[in-house]
């Protein structure tokens, strides 16, 4: 299974799915690398304001961020390739990426593909 690398900018928590006010990008986000994980991708999520050394030591984040400073974040990488730059990629964007197939529209809109209960 592909590998799944995403490089946050500085947020509250590990997802950013917490507090007051949640950014619906953020939790759209969240559920779509849930499903994924479900399918057997393996996820790594790096938050600058927790794990600032990942983003050092990572050299197409560290390129990316000297040429676009923190308006590069979130990275989004794909065993070890790009995939995304500046935006958090949809869950049909990360499926194509990974090679996991949405095969119906019941699992496409239902996070676990069950049935709506």
């Amino acid at each position: 299974m592909p590998k799944l690398e995403i490089f946050d900018p500085p947020l509250c928590c590990s997802t950013g799915v917490c507090g007051p006010s949640v950014d619906p990008a953020l939790l759209k986000f969240a559920g779509a690398l849930a499903w994924l994980r479900r399918q057997g991708v393996v996820i790594e999520r790096r938050n600058l304001a927790q794990e600032p050394e990942a983003f050092d030591a990572s050299p197409e984040v560290k390129r990316l961020l000297e040429e676009k400073g923190d308006k590069a974040l979130p990275v989004t990488l794909v065993d070890g390739r790009v995939i995304a730059v500046g935006a958090y990629p949809t869950k049909a964007e990360l499926a194509a990426a990974t090679g996991v197939k949405v095969t119906t529209l019941s699992t496409a809109l239902i996070p676990d593909g069950g049935p709506c209960v």
